[in-house]
């Protein structure tokens, strides 16, 4: 293990004053609190990568709704489960957890392991995630480093250096290990991502409310919008696609399943070009009677890693002689249950509007 900084406070003071600082102000009325089962926590801490309490609160409820066990999501088809994930983003997190469903019911009896390795090893859940379903669904021992965490203990004690390191990820996962008491494992879990996420925030951190302000490393020099240090990051590249909104004679809007992995993995989408040239090739092979409408404006849908910019060609086709098992028409008006990419999703609400009223909203 790498060495660890030195600690603010001993682990004890500084579980003290964190669990004090929690029963007073932390978060105790989350859904995924109620009936604190691992596969409930299990799911909120999947949705809850990368994404907002806020965001996932109506995603979280729908989700259990519908899907209330293990054995009903490992059952589903992909499609119901992307359906209610719609929006969310991170697709991956959803194919991951949908896999990692039909794993626990063939590899562990329908019962979410509560082995750290174990579950670790499921698509999906690393180290940290893992941690934190053992520790608030079963009170065991278990140490959680989420971005809110790493966030607050580089503040706290000044580390140095991107946390993504592992050198420095490694000394913070000293710390975290710490810290972690051997009891009241839940409160002190969702106490430490909610130290991150209401007060250690990453724009504006609450210095004056924090129970550690007067230790706080980062606070003492005036640097805690220095730390934790960023990625080095080089400029987004740009990627564009043209995606084809055709229409046949029902007002149906042709779509295609996204290959299983990568972009929109496994998502039902547009069909989607690199220029304007292959979309026209493309029609004079399957659809040549079809008949190109005026151009949408270009809008530009950021990712984690690329820009894409994209540009909306409405078309209209009387009938297709074949769609194909990788296509399907959709049906605005009555749309199906299935996984639809956020900027997809958008485009499709925009055609159902146009259909059904007599002006078309504009767009974006």
């Amino acid at each position: 293990m790498r060495e660890m900084p030195t600690p603010i406070l001993p682990a004890e003071v500084f579980q003290q004053r964190l669990l004090a600082w929690f029963d007073a102000h932390g978060r105790h009325d989350l859904p995924w609190h109620t009936q604190r089962t691992p596969y409930r926590v299990w799911v909120s801490e999947i949705m809850l990568q990368q994404t907002q309490v806020t965001t996932v609160i109506p995603y979280f409820e729908r989700f259990m709704s519908r899907f209330p066990e293990v054995n009903s999501l490992a059952e589903a088809e992909q499609d119901a489960v992307l359906h209610l994930w719609t929006g969310l983003g991170y697709y991956a997190r959803a194919r991951h957890m949908h896999r990692a469903a039909g794993v626990i019911m063939s590899e562990h009896d329908g019962e979410v392991p509560m082995e750290l390795e174990a579950l670790a090893a499921l698509p999906g859940i690393g180290r940290s995630t893992a941690g934190a379903i053992i520790a608030q669904s079963s009170e065991k021992r278990a140490v959680i480093l989420d971005g809110n965490v790493k966030r607050s203990l580089t503040r706290l004690h000044a580390v140095e250096g991107w946390p993504g390191r592992p050198v420095v990820e490694g000394r913070l996962w000293a710390l975290a290990e710490y810290y972690t008491p051997h009891y009241r494992l839940a409160d002190y879990t969702q106490a430490m991502m909610d130290l991150g996420a209401l007060l250690c925030r990453r724009g504006k951190p609450d210095c004056p409310r924090c129970p550690f302000h007067d230790v706080c490393l980062a606070h003492a020099h005036g640097e805690e919008r220095r730390f934790p240090e960023s990625r080095p990051r080089k400029p987004l590249p740009i990627r564009t696609t043209v995606m084809l909104l055709l229409q046949d004679a029902q007002g149906r809007v042709l779509l295609e399943r996204r290959p299983p992995s990568g972009l929109w993995g496994g998502l039902w989408s547009l069909p989607q070009f690199d220029d304007r040239a292959a979309l026209r090739s493309w029609l004079d092979t399957n659809a040549p009677s079809a008949e190109l409408e005026a151009p949408w404006p270009d809008f530009t849908h950021v990712f984690s890693h690329f820009r894409l910019e994209v540009s909306p060609q409405p078309a209209r086709v009387e009938a297709l002689d074949s769609v194909g098992e990788a296509r399907r028409w959709f049906d605005t008006q009555a749309p199906d249950s299935i996984g639809l990419a956020a900027p997809v999703k958008a485009l499709l609400e925009r055609i159902g509007s146009c259909e059904s009223s007599t002006s078309c909203p504009a767009p974006w």
